[in-house]
């Protein structure tokens, strides 16, 4: 993959991209940073956006280091939250970062990757060292940040350790002496930290690149708390379920962040899209097939491809449905839709079978009983052996 290409593909913003640039011609090899805290046990594709962007790094010579953030995991960051996030357990992180290297050696380069855990260094910081760190900043700074100050305007709570979390990740930048940090637009001010704390340390301010954010099943940020997640761990046939299950809007955006199809194709795809001259679920299962290759491998793909279409497509027979009810494009209360599509008598018992995994839409499970889902005409939603098509 050629500078521009890394540089362009997916980037939201390049923090002294000249500068980036220059050293990029210059032929050094760079050290590329990226951390992820272990704060659910999956690695999701939209963690994977910057995985992908790390080995377009590695591939092109420089050092890829991966940060697991057992320490800053446990503090935990609210850059995206509306509200306090509770801080989690040794415990509990070791949980979650069990097979971590393994997905994500999934995308990275084993023999090419420097890994570390954040507590090798965190865990040993005194009180006077974080106090010189946080003279760099001020109050008026954390407070300006927009989630921040929306919550502070509400009357809600920000936690002293919410204020931490900045420095620690900064740290990291000093740790590992980073001359690159990659990471998405929410983590903007986590990232400028290190460019303000490493000239502390007689370090270069490492460069930034910021990736867009992917959305989830529903539309809305992908995360893990929200349950609308596409896992790497996925079986193949789950993924590609859950791919078919985007709307069609997110199409090309699923191409560009989550698959190595050249950008020249991707325009063509999306200027067929706009012409209306390519069925947009024709693409949707090219996409499919496209990330499940990209984790389980070419001939998974094509099962999962064949498995999905024997079930739902419209080429081998489309499935009959027992009910069908009409609605508009948007979101809904899945719970409210198997009552209303008459899958379950009630909704105690719709409950019931999303706890038990008995309920698929489009052939991705749904288990959270809370979910809003977004419905599309011909949306196909399942409840054992019974079908609901949405008209």
């Amino acid at each position: 993959m050629d500078i521009q290409t890394i540089l362009t593909r997916g980037v939201a913003e390049v923090i002294e991209k000249k500068h980036l640039e220059q050293a990029l011609k210059s032929g050094k090899k760079l050290r590329v940073k990226l951390g992820i805290d272990p704060t659910s046990p999956n690695i999701h594709i939209g963690r994977a956006v910057l995985l992908l962007k790390l080995r377009a790094f590695q591939e092109a010579g420089h050092t890829a280091i991966f940060i697991i953030g057992d320490s800053t995991g446990i503090v935990g960051d609210t850059s995206d939250k509306e509200s306090e996030r509770p801080m989690l357990t040794e415990k509990q992180i070791k949980a979650n970062m069990k097979t971590y290297l393994a997905q994500a050696y999934t995308i990275l380069d084993k023999k090419k990757t420097e890994v570390y855990y954040n507590s090798k260094w965190l865990n040993k910081l005194g009180f006077l060292e974080l106090a010189r760190m946080a003279n760099l900043f001020g109050l008026h700074e954390m407070e300006s940040r927009e989630i921040i100050a929306r919550r502070l305007s509400a009357g809600q709570r920000v936690s002293i350790h919410e204020i931490l979390y900045p420095l620690m990740q900064g740290y990291d930048s000093v740790a590992v002496k980073a001359d690159l940090e990659l990471g998405g637009t929410d983590q903007r001010f986590n990232l400028l930290a290190g460019r303000r704390i490493q000239p502390m340390y007689d370090q270069t301010p490492q460069d930034i690149l910021m990736m867009e954010l992917l959305e989830g099943t529903d539309g809305r940020k992908m995360s893990s708390s929200w349950g609308n997640v596409i896992n790497v761990t996925d079986e193949p046939a789950e993924i590609f379920g859950r791919v078919m299950s985007i709307s069609d809007e997110l199409i090309i955006r699923y191409f560009i962040l989550c698959t190595e199809v050249p950008e020249s194709e991707i325009a063509s795809m999306a200027m067929a899209l706009k012409n209306k001259s390519v069925n947009p679920r024709n693409l949707k299962s090219k996409l499919a097939f496209e990330i499940v290759k990209l984790y389980h491998g070419e001939k998974p793909a094509k099962t999962a491809h064949e498995g999905f279409e024997s079930k739902f497509g419209t080429r081998q027979g489309e499935v009959s449905a027992d009910f069908e009810i009409k609605k508009t494009a948007g979101s809904y209360s899945i719970v409210d839709i198997l009552v209303e599509g008459k899958l379950a008598s009630s909704k105690s018992e719709a409950r019931r079978k999303l706890r038990e995994g008995a309920v698929e839409i489009d052939g991705s499970k749904i288990t959270d009983e809370t979910a809003s889902v977004k419905l599309t005409k011909g949306t196909l939603i399942r409840l054992g052996k019974r079908f609901l098509r949405i008209k």
